[in-house]
């Protein structure tokens, strides 16, 4: 019952804020029906319309019906991850009203056909210049490739889809459509930063990796519901930003870098600067119970920092002393590092844990 209610609450709290007030279908003032399968806040008329879309969207009231733990996290999660990006905002105003995207003869579009491919600017992995790469995603094996100009040598990368993501990133590329994605190879993990001249086509990028991603999931998790795998279709980081980090010993310098934390799988990434192709390390982060902590710490006998807010994350195997340049970033870092630690695990994070 007490979760019932605190779920009651962050969704009525959700609705309250300025871009939920009214039917993102008609217009109506205060809707209280929500679609967890779109990421919209309709009114009760617009509601029974929804209902006839079973699989396109699945509405529940936000006053009557019960919210499982899981579905208001991935409500949470798709009004944080998406729908703050700009560029989604527009296209799917434009998919909707403008190209008729959701309409009966509109719905099998190109991109969930199994094969989606085009040409996307690419940042080169060892200078910052940007050049036209073509990119191929099949469904057929789970793959993303892309080519060089001479297509005939073959592809230059072939990507698993079984651990990709894509996350726009418009502030960290220059770009106004900017795309990261990211993969794991050889245990590291890599990123390609790209971006197209036009919205539309950014976007279709998207929901492509976001439709053969689902796919995937569906074929190797063949018994979990839709609201299990939404989380794990693609996401945003949970935090991204500088701090200086000092190694094992505590006495080495303080080196400035580059942090992701990806509270999806439990992992802290850092870099060197945050348009880099490949990790630098990666730190695992598990529960409380499993020896893991963090809080704010005034570090001793070490040297070359220049910013002063300490924070200190203790793991089974060793300490973990981070710097950051203010105040408010350090205890940006401690909350969403606090939440990752207090999630439980699941299996497969088990699996994971390098």
């Amino acid at each position: 019952m007490a979760n019932r209610e605190k779920n009651k609450k962050a969704l009525l709290d959700l609705a309250k804020q300025p871009e939920n007030c009214s039917c993102a279908d008609c217009g109506a003032p205060d809707p209280d029906w929500a679609s967890y399968k779109l990421g919209i806040f309709v009114c009760l008329n617009c509601s029974g319309t929804h209902r006839n879309l079973s699989d396109i969207s699945r509405v529940k009231s936000i006053r009557l019906d019960f919210w499982d733990d899981d579905l208001v996290q991935v409500w949470k999660l798709f009004k944080c991850s998406f729908m703050n990006y700009r560029v989604l905002r527009e296209q799917w105003i434009r998919a909707k009203y403008e190209r008729l995207e959701f309409t009966e003869e509109n719905k099998l579009l190109a991109y969930s056909s199994g094969i989606y491919e085009g040409v996307l600017w690419k940042k080169g992995k060892d200078n910052g210049q940007f050049l036209k790469r073509k990119f191929v995603l099949s469904e057929q094996d789970f793959s993303l490739k892309y080519y060089k100009e001479d297509e005939t040598k073959g592809p230059k990368a072939i990507i698993s889809v079984k651990n990709l993501n894509a996350t726009f990133q418009p502030q960290k590329i220059g770009h106004a459509h900017g795309l990261q994605i990211t993969y794991c190879v050889d245990d590291h993990t890599r990123n390609l930063f790209v971006y197209h001249e036009s919205g539309q086509e950014i976007v279709n990028w998207f929901n492509a990796i976001r439709a053969t991603r689902f796919v995937y999931l569906k074929t190797a998790f063949p018994t979990a519901t839709d609201s299990e795998l939404l989380p794990w279709i693609t996401r945003s980081f949970l935090k991204e930003g500088y701090m200086e980090k000092t190694g094992p010993l505590q006495r080495e310098p303080f080196k400035k870098r580059w942090f992701i934390l990806d509270a999806m799988d439990r992992k802290l990434l850092y870099f060197k600067t945050q348009l880099d192709a490949v990790e630098l390390g990666v730190i695992f982060i598990g529960t409380e119970n499993h020896g893991y902590s963090v809080s704010k710490c005034v570090p001793k006998g070490t040297r070359g920092n220049k910013w002063k807010c300490g924070v200190l994350m203790e793991t089974p195997d060793r300490q973990f002393v981070f710097m950051c340049e203010q105040e408010r970033e350090q205890n940006e870092w401690l909350e969403a590092l606090r939440q990752v630690i207090s999630k439980p695990m699941l299996p497969q994070d088990y699996t994971s844990k390098t």
